[in-house]
C-alpha cells in the first residue's frame, strides 16, 4: 500500500464521518458510539412499516403502540451515561 492511498482512505473516512453523525469519529467514545446504534435502529424500525408490523406482531401490541415504545427508546437507549473522570 502506498502513501497516496492511505492518504486517500483516510481523507475519505473523514469525509464521511463530518458528513454522517453515526459513523464516529476519534474522539468518540463507546458509549456514543452504543447510542448512536441503537437510534439508528430504533429510527430504521419506526421508518420501515414492514418491519414495525413485525415486531407489533411477535410482541402482540399494536402498530401505533410499538411506534410509541421505540420512539420512547430512543431518549435514553442505552441508559444513563457513565460517569466522566475529570483529570
Amino acid at each position: 500500500m502506498q502513501a497516496s492511498d492511505r492518504f486517500n482512505i483516510n481523507s475519505q473516512l473523514e469525509h464521511l464521518q463530518a458528513k454522517y453523525v453515526g459513523t464516529g469519529h476519534a474522539d468518540m467514545n463507546r458509549f456514543e458510539w452504543a447510542v448512536n446504534i441503537q437510534r439508528d435502529s430504533y429510527a430504521s424500525y419506526v421508518g420501515h412499516y414492514p418491519m414495525l408490523a413485525y415486531f407489533a406482531l411477535a410482541e402482540n401490541e399494536s402498530i401505533g403502540r410499538e411506534r410509541y415504545n421505540f420512539m420512547q427508546k430512543m431518549l435514553l437507549p442505552c441508559g444513563l451515561p457513565p460517569e466522566r473522570e475529570d483529570d
